[in-house]
């Protein structure tokens, strides 16, 4: 069953952490999007595409932090919050494997 989803509800972290599991299962394809590599912008927002999802994560220091924001292709957004409780961040729900992989993926892009 699909449901119709208003582009003005907000994306929950579970349902960005989700697409993100879903890169590093190879379930869906992940792009670069910045005119950067990972490498070259060491720290600060470096932007992917995944299937129409657009979605900016921190690198700091060549390690992966946070996302900064993600929006579907429906309009849908999540943004980060620095108010936000520990765990509302989708890299933060990301198993250590995961974050591993997704990591890995990211600096080979």
């Amino acid at each position: 069953m699909v449901r119709d989803v208003d582009a003005n509800t907000p994306l929950s972290a579970r349902e960005v952490c989700q697409i993100l599991r879903e890169v590093t299962f190879e379930r869906r394809t992940m792009t670069k999007v910045s005119l950067a590599s990972w490498d070259e912008i060491y720290a600060g927002h470096f932007v992917v595409s995944v299937e129409g999802w657009h979605i900016s994560i921190y690198n700091d220091s060549d390690t992966l932090d946070y996302c900064e924001e993600c929006v579907s292709p429906e309009g849908r957004r999540w943004s980060f919050d620095g108010g936000d409780r520990f765990g509302t961040d989708p890299i933060a729900l990301l198993s250590t494997w995961e974050h591993q992989t997704l990591e890995r993926l990211l600096k080979a892009l």
